[in-house]
């Protein structure tokens, strides 16, 4: 008998199928041999998948393009196409359709959409903008944390961080709202090249429609849309077009852009841009986040700037002191030429760490740029220490990923704060 199959056994996959009762099939490309979790759903190797008895496959964000079980779905779905749009239902026949759990046809739901996608700055954006409308009853979800189907259907709006991902397996479903923030290379490898990873992020602009808004980094070609297509190319212009006040706000440099566009969106929808309310916003940890050491020193950590871009906005955060600089980590096959053309620029001393340690120092060398190469932050900690004066700042913004070494970039910064707050008892 034909049947629903999940591919991927992940935080979305299993909300989805809670939601539709469990008992399901899933097939994942770790699984080594078949077992069933405490919801009765059966796991199997992906070599199990058998795509003539499966009616359709609703898949976890992160599968690859190039999957060998993808390319055997049949009727492949994303989580956005699932909730947000009915299309992918039209391929089916009545006598298909008997075979779905009849709770399929209840997840449709009908709120209003704010996606947020980019290369940085779409976790602070997303809970920028729910922040500023949790009074209009917008709550947040996506990639952000939250799987679609664990969001409240009767919330009046839901903001969506979007992963190019999600964006990529995503064919029916459309935001009324889609914010876009610059992109950058990253997640190459995945994508197949910068050109396809754009292209995936522009991708929502072909679906929506006349009145519906799109914000984009201006530059960027937009696919033929029926949208309301807004090029903003900085703050200033953000500030004139949505009649807004940058002095008004606290944050800079990335998180400026990021409280505009949050504003943007707020006075788009609403016509207000609440300042007071903005200013009570707590952004999450990790994001060039400030500690004072015993010997009243500067320390940020930015762990989570796990891409070249990140590095280069928390740079010019500190750009008017010298920066002690610690960098390094799994690159994901990414150029690093431009962040040394950037630092050229600046009086910074390097620390390089991780797996691309050694690739890092020769382009320090080359770029004439002072750099004391280590294996472990835990290393390279105790090296900066002894040279950072009062009035520097020693910045942890790794420009890579933390899996080369640590579980995620959050143990990262732990690492990196904890030995700050030691600092003078040992």
């Amino acid at each position: 008998m034909k049947q629903l199959s999940f591919f991927g056994y992940g935080k979305t996959t299993r909300a989805i199928a809670k939601l539709l009762g469990d008992g399901f099939d899933f097939y994942d490309d770790r699984c080594e041999k078949s077992w069933t979790d405490e919801a009765g759903n059966r796991i199997h190797p992906s070599s199990d998948f058998d795509p003539d008895q499966s009616l359709i496959e609703i898949l976890t964000p992160s599968i690859r393009p190039d999957s060998p079980l993808l390319a055997r779905a049949k009727n492949p779905v994303s989580e956005y196409d699932l909730f947000l749009s009915r299309q992918w239902m039209n391929s089916f026949s009545d006598d298909d359709r008997r075979y779905l759990p009849s709770s399929i046809f209840h997840l449709l739901c009908a709120p209003r959409t704010v996606w947020v996608s980019g290369t940085n700055g779409k976790t602070t954006t997303t809970q920028m903008i729910t922040h500023l409308l949790e009074k209009r009853g917008a709550v947040a979800g996506g990639n952000i944390g939250t799987p679609l189907a664990e969001l409240d259907p009767h919330a009046t709006l839901w903001v969506l961080e979007t992963s190019s991902f999600t964006l990529h397996h995503t064919r029916f479903a459309r935001p009324d709202l889609y914010v876009l923030l610059p992109v950058t290379p990253d997640h190459l490898d995945w994508h197949g090249g910068g050109e396809a990873y754009a292209a995936d992020k522009l991708s929502p602009l072909k679906r929506m429609r006349e009145g519906e808004l799109a914000l984009i980094p201006s530059g960027m070609e937009p696919p033929e849309t029926a949208a309301w297509v807004v090029a903003y190319d900085g703050n200033a212009f953000l500030e004139e077009f949505f009649n807004l006040d940058s002095s008004r706000i606290r944050y800079k440099a990335a998180f400026l852009q990021d409280a505009l566009l949050a504003l943007a969106v707020s006075r788009a929808l609403f016509d207000e841009a609440d300042y007071a309310r903005l200013e009570s916003f707590a952004r999450d940890p990790h994001r060039q986040q400030e500690l004072t050491d015993a010997r009243g020193r500067l320390w940020v950590n930015d762990s989570k700037a796990t891409n070249l871009d990140a590095a280069l906005q928390a740079l010019e955060a500190y750009r008017d002191r010298k920066i002690h600089l610690l960098a390094g980590g799994d690159d994901k096959g990414v150029d690093m030429t431009p962040l040394f053309e950037r630092l050229k620029e600046l009086d910074v001393e390097l620390y390089t760490l991780g797996s691309n340690s050694r690739r890092l120092e020769t382009l320090a060398k080359r770029h004439g740029i002072s750099v004391h190469a280590f294996g472990t932050l835990a290393e390279a900690l105790p090296a900066l220490e002894n040279r950072l004066h009062p009035g520097e700042v020693a910045l942890l913004s790794p420009a890579a990923a933390s899996l080369d070494q640590f579980s995620s970039y959050a143990e990262r910064g732990e690492l990196f704060m904890d030995f700050v707050r030691k600092i003078g008892n040992r």
